[in-house]
């Protein structure tokens, strides 16, 4: 009955915690237009930036088999980041992809052709099925509409743990500025670290015994990792002009590589989520974070 939509953007009051001025723009464009956007500017108008960064990158990697490791979902974000690292920058990076069960074939061939063609390694981690269909089952019984966080928590907590014990102080991440700027509504995209809410979930809904699941703390990646083990992350696409059709373009004609129908599609699960879960049952399409990205961008 109180309906509203941004004047600016598409964001509407399917965010429930959406605000707007007197002008009817929406706290998520302001947000952008304030904060975001001028941190973005400096960083894709330096000519030096991206220079010292590369430069600090090959010098933490000197003497080893990998400078840097890239974390490959078979998207468009990570896959041009990839190429970007590998022929634009020179570095030497690891591709690194967890098969948490849900890879759909087109991810699957858009990751060997881009390790293949740009000569890269890849190391695959296999995440226990049995575990992932009893963490997975457990927040379909609860209710909750983040049902995502058993898949994404074991990209990130793998990725980590991987970096820190071979001894890789750089991850580079295929999230950006130019197709991410507007945050998924918490209410809906819930933190995939806060261990207590997961913890509750798994005792109360039968996903207890998961010796072999790789749990990590927002403590332990947030702090432990980033300030005492000196990993870092790296949005390398913030530093470039990066426009999302010009690239799928270039990984279609240079690599072969298969586009899929909308944003994260490239995981069976994610489709199912993005597609389905959030927009039938809870009424949020997240086409609405995604396109009002690009218009602000």
């Amino acid at each position: 009955t109180n309906y509203q939509i941004c004047r600016n953007c598409i964001m509407d009051t399917s965010d429930s915690l959406i605000t707007f001025d007197d002008q009817g723009v929406c706290d998520h464009c302001n947000t952008f237009k304030d904060k975001i956007l001028p941190h973005w500017k400096k960083l894709k108008e330096s000519k030096n930036a991206l220079n010292k960064l590369k430069n600090k990158i090959k010098l933490s990697g000197s003497g080893k088999e990998f400078d840097c490791i890239i974390g490959m979902s078979g998207g468009v974000d990570s896959s041009y980041l990839t190429y970007i690292a590998k022929e634009k920058l020179g570095l030497r990076p690891l591709v690194f992809h967890v098969d948490g069960g849900w890879n759909s074939n087109i991810a699957v061939n858009n990751i060997e052709k881009i390790v293949e063609k740009l000569n890269l390694d890849l190391f695959t981690e296999v995440i226990n099925w049995e575990e992932m269909r009893l963490f997975q089952l457990s927040f379909f019984k609860s209710g909750v509409p983040h049902i995502d966080i058993p898949q994404d928590h074991a990209f990130i907590s793998t990725l980590y743990n991987y970096a820190n014990n071979n001894g890789i102080k750089w991850i580079l991440n295929g999230g950006n500025v130019s197709t991410e700027c507007i945050r998924n509504p918490l209410k809906y995209f819930y933190y995939g670290t806060d261990m207590k809410h997961i913890k509750y979930i798994r005792k109360k809904f039968g996903a207890k015994n998961m010796p072999t699941y790789p749990f990590s703390s927002i403590l332990r990646h947030k702090v432990w990792l980033r300030y005492i083990k000196k990993v870092k992350v790296i949005k390398i696409l913030d530093y470039i002009y990066y426009d999302k059709k010009k690239a799928l373009n270039e990984l279609v004609h240079n690599y072969d590589w298969k586009p899929y129908p909308r944003k994260h599609f490239e995981s069976r699960f994610t489709r199912y989520y993005e597609g389905y879960w959030l927009p039938k049952r809870f009424g949020f399409d997240t086409r609405k974070v995604q396109f009002s990205s690009l218009i602000l961008t």
